[in-house]
């Protein structure tokens, strides 16, 4: 069965190195929406009319990739319930399973990780990092939870705990904690 998983969670909190385990995991196509916003703006400012073509975009693109019989992996922060809700609808008209993964970290690691950063797509730093965590709607849908606070190992046993090779979709939801 095609899946689209959404990957979401503050800058810094390793939203790409967790779409990329899942992506790889399930054999998935993985979209970034830091690397779609500087394809279709060069210049990024960020506006919220920006913000909405890029999610907008992000959204057609998956649709594209299920109908093709894909399956897909977003990268975005998702940081409203509403658009949350507008991705898990491209799943359901495609007859895709979703899942949303919110990756968290510590506040400590997410500061190392943001001062550390070159050549990332992201132009998201510490400032925006402070603003976005006030912004962050409550994830209220079942979801996965990773902790990307730790090893790559061990965010890579727990993306591996949320999509067993050999377990249905049901099994596995019900078998991790949120």
């Amino acid at each position: 069965m095609q899946r689209l998983v959404a990957v979401a969670g503050l800058p810094g909190v390793g939203k790409t190195t967790v779409s990329g385990a899942v992506a790889e995991r399930l054999g998935a196509v993985r979209l970034r929406s830091d690397v779609l916003r500087k394809e279709l703006f060069p210049d990024p400012t960020y506006a919220t009319a920006e913000t909405e073509t890029v999610y907008e975009t992000l959204r057609g693109r998956a649709a594209d990739r299920l109908a093709a019989g894909e399956s897909v992996v977003l990268d975005a922060t998702f940081r409203e319930q509403g658009r949350r809700e507008r991705v898990a609808a491209v799943a359901d008209d495609h007859g895709a399973a979703f899942h949303f993964v919110h990756v968290a970290c510590a506040d400590s690691v997410v500061r190392e990780r943001i001062a550390a950063r070159e050549g990332d797509a992201s132009d998201a730093d510490v400032r925006v990092y402070e603003q976005l965590k006030g912004e962050f709607d409550p994830v209220v849908r079942d979801h996965f939870r990773v902790d990307n606070s730790g090893t790559l190992a061990e965010t890579r046993r727990q993306v591996d705990r949320a999509f067993p090779a050999s377990v249905s979709d049901a099994s596995a939801r019900d078998s991790v904690p949120r």
